[in-house]
């Protein structure tokens, strides 16, 4: 009986694994919980400003300092791009980053949030270095989540280097369905180390990419210095574009609830 019992045991550890990755035994070493009405915290965060299509021929115009884009509501940021025309482009949005406020070599970042719908929209929440000049791809780039539109609930959570990029069409990606990823708060993360890069939704890994895999060149892995963080909503684009832009949908927003970096 006992070995039956021992076998048992063994069986559903097996077949239910515990939960790794979490961020129980870690140290939370920078956090933004948006407690404060009005606009984001400029202790935390900078904005990225301009219509320049930003290497991807948007269309929207990245403003600052503007609740209309971003600030925050019932302990809610919310990024929302909107149909007006400023300057040279007929939409307007946010792009927030911490570079200069917080930059981090490996660990965990977690982000709890909502996406927008429609065909158009492109939110990301990603990474890049801060290396000052930063070379892109060469200095690589995190993409903890990506989501277009035409493609609802599909979730791309992609690594680019120099070697792996989508202008090769040799970027590291994985996908995940994720139903409901428009109307549910969801934790999208990383779990970056000096070996491997995960991606999670819901502290469950979908995706693991490897230095052995990649290779440990710079242009391979350029992932041993400190990144900085990036919320943002773009508008079409060469990838949330693809098929078209609904001018009805707008406004849209990306509502993030908090970020968290542990250590």
């Amino acid at each position: 009986m006992r070995t039956l019992l021992v076998a048992l045991v063994t069986l559903i550890a097996c077949t239910f694994p515990e939960p790794t990755r979490t961020v129980a035994e870690r140290k939370l070493v920078w956090s933004d919980e948006f407690e404060k009405a009005g606009l984001p915290d400029t202790r935390k965060w900078k904005y990225d400003v301009g219509g320049s299509g930003f290497g991807n021929n948007e269309l929207q115009y990245y403003r600052a300092s503007r609740p209309e884009n971003a600030r925050i509501e019932n302990g809610i940021l919310r990024i929302e791009a909107r149909k007006e025309k400023f300057e040279n482009r007929e939409y307007t949005s946010a792009k927030l980053t911490t570079k200069g406020l917080g930059e981090w070599q490996y660990g965990r970042i977690d982000v709890r949030a909502k996406l927008p719908k429609g065909r158009g929209t492109w939110p990301a929440i990603w990474m890049l270095s801060a290396k000052t000049p930063m070379k892109w791809p060469l200095d690589g780039e995190i993409d903890i989540m990506e989501h277009v539109g035409f493609n609802e609930n599909q979730i791309h959570g992609t690594i680019h280097t120099e070697a792996y990029n989508h202008t090769k069409h040799t970027e590291k990606t994985g996908i995940k369905p994720l139903p409901g990823a428009t109307d549910d708060f969801h934790v999208y993360s990383v779990d970056w180390t000096a070996d491997s890069i995960a991606f999670l939704i819901d502290n469950a890994v979908y995706f693991t990419i490897t230095k052995k895999e990649t290779g440990s060149s710079y242009e391979q892995w350029p992932f041993d210095q400190p990144f900085y963080l990036i919320l943002n909503l773009a508008v079409g684009g060469n990838w949330g574009g693809q098929k078209g832009v609904d001018e009805s949908i707008w406004p849209q927003r990306l509502e993030v609830d908090y970020v968290r970096v542990y250590q």
